[in-house]
């Protein structure tokens, strides 16, 4: 993201803001516990801000009509902080109500806010988590050349550098394998067999013995 650049997130014509009672477990807070709804503390809209890596919950004077970067406008402003889950806090008993932490000047303090309908809290929840899916993309894609550069191994001879390859014994000769029928012990040739004989020296030898 541009650090100059502000995107808006997320548009809701109208949410209210309520008192709050101090927390009284750790266990989160309860829309029940704030009272009245319908006495609540201020009605306006709300913005979702990014720009760069920050990003922020506008409540802003929707009545008055003026430019939405009038800071006149402006009636509380929640710092979203990603590691900080008090800084939006849903309560544990309603899907439309939250805990702000909202800040002016150094100071804050833990306001509630509520949408009319469950589909506002719905774009609520997931604008913001739009928000932290990008900011966690632009951290891998700075870390991911790092990682590729480290990887990369430099194969490449250096000055002076030499390879030595090893084919094996030089000067020795392979000796062919002998023929069927030669005695690997003895230097001796061993004489062929006779050749069988003919038919006509059979039919000869057969007349021979007849008489």
């Amino acid at each position: 993201m541009d650090d100059d650049y502000e995107s808006v997130l997320l548009v809701v014509r109208e949410c209210y803001v309520y008192k709050i009672p101090p927390r009284t477990t750790a266990r989160g807070y309860r829309a029940a516990e704030w009272g009245d709804m319908q006495a609540f503390l201020w009605k306006g809209r709300l913005r979702i801000i990014a720009q760069g890596k920050k990003c922020s919950v506008r409540l802003e004077d929707s009545a008055s009509g003026k430019a939405w970067k009038d800071r006149r406008d402006l009636f509380a402003i929640c710092p979203y902080d990603p590691n900080d889950t008090s800084s939006v806090e849903p309560v544990l008993d309603s899907s439309r109500y939250f805990v702000l932490r909202i800040e002016n000047e150094g100071r804050h303090a833990f306001v509630g806010m509520g949408f009319l309908e469950r589909s506002e809290a719905f774009d609520f929840n997931v604008a913001l988590q739009d928000f932290v899916k990008q900011i966690n993309a632009e951290k891998e894609a700075l870390t991911k050349p790092k990682e590729d550069e480290a990887s990369k191994k430099d194969y490449s001879l250096k000055e002076g550098e030499t390879i030595s390859i090893n084919i094996g014994k030089a000067g020795t000769r392979r000796t062919r394998p002998k023929a069927a029928g030669q005695d690997s012990g003895s230097g001796d040739p061993v004489p062929f067999l006779p050749p069988p004989p003919s038919a006509a020296q059979v039919k000869r030898q057969q007349q021979q013995t007849k008489y």
